[in-house]
């Protein structure tokens, strides 16, 4: 008899294995990055849990992928799900309670892309039923929130890439690797910034478009009358759902700042910050933003509006990196190769093939749960330093600020019943 396991046998006994252990690969190497059509009993089965925006882009990547079956959708917007359910084609079922998705036993992993205040509770119960997850950023809607999803995680054994993807990217990689292999010097100082955050929004409560399950839809968050701006991409601006510009795009930034510091899996002892509100319109997320954050070594990160990217900067010099552009100075630092004794970072073959084969390994993938979680974190310590109005102490820790109650209150968010974390 054979002594390789089918991948429903091998991903159902990894499942029982444990949280937080890597096992080793028993997939034939032809199923790993290949983009051959593969035996069905070797294809991660996924389900879709949001398929409008960003979910509708990943619907499309994986559909292409012969890795891959695509067995359920599910969207609280009828229009999205049917969409995609005729996208995918008559074998794929679609729901509009992500619980019914989830309770099928023929499902592998989902992709999250709801709006950010389901990721948490939606990924948790993705890991409680054995699903492995890839989940859009910002990840959480709390801080509060990190904890509980990434103890979920490693209690069920999953498998989770967050959709920072920015560090699938060689450019981003490449340039922390400069910035960690001591090639700009001693670090001081990383400027990151992505614009700032929109005014507007309509505030006339209408009724929901016909097929929206307006209830389910808000889900943990409180009750509010429909205006069409909370629906749909500008979601992101209203602070019952997100965090705004600063966790939306932060997510990205930040996350490579945290990367290129070594802090990816810590965070910064100090924050303060100010910015600007809208004053006008039915949007509350912040404007403008001026943070600054300092890490245990003394190194600060600059978080302005007006900056773009993520800027590094040395004794001996700086390496500025954004998509689709990579500068330094001395220009000759972009010349180095790195050796055998510098730092070499985690190398992704791209965000869905590395979760892809991180699911089929067991190991964890290029932005693991805690990552993400660190990452928005420290988009969150920002949005609570300008709401605070004044320098605050934090400890990575314990996750907790430091003798002050009151910025302890702004740590989590009651959910509204029937959910709960």
């Amino acid at each position: 008899m054979s002594t390789l396991l089918t991948r429903r046998q091998f991903l159902g006994r990894a499942a029982a294995v444990g949280a937080g252990l890597a096992f080793p690969s028993i997939v034939p190497a032809r199923a790993l990055g290949r983009q051959e059509k593969v035996p069905a009993s070797e294809r991660i089965t996924l389900g879709f849990i949001g398929v409008g925006g960003m979910g509708g882009g990943h619907l499309d990547a994986f559909r292409g992928d012969r890795q891959v079956e695509i067995l359920a959708v599910c969207d609280v917007y009828e229009p999205n799900r049917s969409a995609a359910q005729n996208r995918v084609g008559t074998q794929c079922a679609a729901y509009n309670d992500f619980r019914e998705l989830l309770d099928r036993k023929d499902i592998d992993a989902v992709v999250i892309a709801t709006p950010d205040h389901w990721h948490t509770r939606i990924a948790m119960s993705a890991a409680e039923a054995g699903k492995d997850i890839y989940c859009e950023k910002p990840l959480t809607l709390t801080i509060g929130e990190g904890r509980p999803l990434v103890n979920a995680v490693r209690r069920y054994g999953r498998v989770f890439q967050v959709g920072s993807q920015q560090r699938s990217d060689a450019n981003f990689r490449y340039a922390c690797e400069l910035v960690r292999s001591g090639k700009i010097g001693k670090l001081h100082t990383v400027r990151t910034g992505f614009g700032g955050g929109p005014q507007g929004g309509d505030p006339t409560p209408t009724d929901p478009p016909s097929g929206l399950d307006w209830s389910f839809y808000q889900g943990p968050a409180p009750v509010a009358p429909f205006q069409k701006d909370r629906f749909g991409f500008n979601f992101r601006w209203f602070s019952d759902y997100s965090g705004g510009i600063l966790t939306d795009w932060g997510a990205h930034h930040n996350d490579i700042a945290q990367w290129g510091t070594g802090y990816e899996l810590s965070g910064p002892t100090e924050v303060e910050g100010t910015g600007t509100f809208p004053t006008e319109g039915a949007f509350d997320t912040v404007l403008t933003y001026d943070i600054t954050y300092t890490y245990p070594n003394g190194v600060k990160l600059i978080c302005r509006n007006d900056q773009h990217g993520a800027k590094f900067e040395g004794t001996d010099g700086w390496v500025h990196v954004d998509r689709g552009f990579l500068e330094a100075s001395p220009k000759e630092l972009l010349e180095i190769k790195l050796g055998p004794n510098d730092v070499h970072l985690y190398e992704s073959p791209g965000h869905h093939q590395d979760w892809l084969n991180c699911i089929r390994s067991r190991q964890k993938p290029i932005c693991d749960v805690e990552i993400g979680v660190r990452s928005v974190t420290v988009c969150h310590l920002g949005n609570i330093a300008i709401r605070l109005g004044r320098k605050l102490q934090w400890d990575p820790a314990k996750e907790r600020f430091v003798g002050d109650e009151e910025a302890n209150r702004w740590l989590l968010r009651p959910y509204r019943a029937p959910w709960h974390l």
